[in-house]
């Protein structure tokens, strides 16, 4: 067979795991990878082609002798699982990002400010958040003072979507989006004192969506009109990304004059571009809107956007790439956009069969740290079954006290009733038993008072007689005449 080489050793688990200082197994899985090779003696390749490997031994760090303490019908089915899995896991991504860059400025550029935000609208409604979006804008359309709609930016002529709005986060604005700090920005060659909003904070467990549009040439794409960034350039930028392991796939997408020509010269592995327009061509912009009075958006963008608002409705969508691709047709675009998929493992059929929402969409998958994770899962249900259990019984409680409040209050408002309405019937037949008597005595008493007055008249009569006689004779008994 050839000259046979030391076993290589891999270990599955995550750089998250890494991070955190632990397994995410309780004994880690090593694979042992015998590889045979009768024609180069040279270093086990990364990564390692399948062709190239005869034997999978599995292995237990913690338990060496525990596959093989089972029996022998098991232990084959065992090593190929193994094997089988190992890929499954190296090939599954944990988080999405998005990189949207307008590299244009001035007013009648409206449109590439337009191309972006459109863009920042649909990743953003596939759940990514801005946390997770670098959004890259040179000037700030919607304070222009030529916009006849202030602090907006549309992009259709019915102007019933606000792109702009008011959720909208810049993480470069301005002076600030060059060629220097987009390097930077993808291979996080940036200083300490750069916040984490500016910052790509990806693994190689992290899927990236790189969107440019802006105007451009021959493997160029102008910044600001004031410098370029080239086809090689950018390669080199994707190259050391994926030598830090800072992605774990990439789809780039460019809108721009001669676009395709920009990914040419890219060498790194998975990664699928996509452009508007081949060499010598032309990006043409879609309409133009009387009232704002420029172009408000590129073809190509308008229809990667009519697709995506259209087909991919939420993060349940199958639909993939490459019925993406398929969309793209001359008459739609007036220019021949393109694709390329040789750097991709598998080539076209495993980049075509990605879902879109692998890159435009967020993760919804919880990673699962073993047996731990289980145990915390069974004690989180005991716990919210104690808890639901708890509130049960407190409304019950409340329920009866209010009951018994209610009865409480019942009983003491029926007795108070029927005493007021004894007291007011024994007044009642009180009144009625001594009404003529009270008539007689009130009678008797106005008889009384007249007869007294009737007397007391009586008397006053003679009296007065007697005084007037007094009155018409003297002191010694003399008649006093009067002259």
């Amino acid at each position: 067979l050839g000259e046979e080489r030391e076993p290589a050793r891999l270990h599955f688990h995550s750089s998250r795991d890494e991070a955190l200082g632990r397994s995410p197994l309780p004994s880690r899985t090593v694979i042992n990878i015998l590889q045979f090779d009768a024609i180069s003696s040279s270093a086990l390749p990364r990564p390692v082609k399948p062709c190239n490997l005869l034997f999978f031994f599995v292995t237990f760090e913690s338990q060496p002798d525990a596959i093989m303490k089972l029996p022998r019908l098991l232990q084959l089915p065992v090593i190929l699982a193994a094997a089988t899995l190992a890929p499954a896991v190296l090939t599954e991504h944990t988080s999405n990002w998005a990189v949207l860059v307008c590299t244009s400025r001035f007013w009648f550029n409206y449109r590439h400010l337009a191309n972006v935000l459109s863009i920042y609208r649909t990743v953003k409604r596939l759940g990514i958040p801005d946390s997770q979006i670098i959004l890259m804008l040179p000037d700030d359309m919607a304070c222009n003072p030529r916009n006849a709609f202030p602090g907006t930016v549309y992009s259709n002529s019915d102007r019933a979507v606000d792109l702009y709005g008011d959720n909208i986060e810049v993480d470069y604005r301005g002076y600030e989006v060059t060629v220097e700090n987009f390097i930077r920005l993808l291979t996080d060659r940036v200083g300490d004192e750069m916040p984490r909003s500016k910052r790509l904070l990806t693994d190689d467990r992290s899927n990236i969506l790189v969107y440019m549009t802006g105007h451009g040439g021959n493997e160029f794409l102008k910044f600001q009109d004031a410098e370029e960034i080239g086809a090689f350039d950018l390669a080199d930028a994707f190259e050391q990304m994926w030598e830090k392991k800072r992605y774990h796939e990439i789809l780039f997408m460019i809108d721009t004059c001669q676009a395709n020509t920009m990914y040419s010269k890219l060498y790194s592995p998975n990664i699928i571009a996509t452009g508007s327009s081949e060499l010598d061509q032309s990006s043409y912009s879609h309409h133009a809107d009387n009232d704002v009075g420029v172009a408000v958006i590129d073809r190509y963008t308008y229809y990667n956007l009519e697709f995506l608002e259209s087909q991919v409705q939420d993060l349940s969508s199958k639909k993939t790439v490459g019925e993406l691709f398929d969309s793209y047709t001359y008459e739609k675009i007036h220019s021949h956009a393109g694709v390329r998929y040789d750097l991709f493992p598998g080539g076209a059929d495993a980049a075509r069969s990605r879902r879109i929402t692998d890159f435009f969409g967020n993760v919804q998958n919880v990673e699962v740290d073993g047996a731990k994770n289980m145990v915390l899962d069974e004690e989180l249900l005991e716990l919210s079954q104690k808890i639901a259990a708890l509130k049960r019984r407190a409304e019950e409680a409340d329920a009866a006290a209010k009951n018994a409040s209610l009865t409480n209050k019942a009983k003491v408002q029926t007795p108070n009733a029927k005493a007021q309405a004894k007291r007011v019937k024994m007044a009642k037949l009180l009144t009625n038993d001594n009404w003529w008597e009270k008539k007689i005595v009130g009678a008797t008493a106005l008889a009384a008072c007249a007869l007294l007055w009737a007397l007391g008249s009586y008397l006053e009569t003679p009296k007065k007689a007697e005084d007037e006689t007094k009155k018409t004779t003297g002191q010694n008994g003399h008649v006093t005449v009067k002259a």
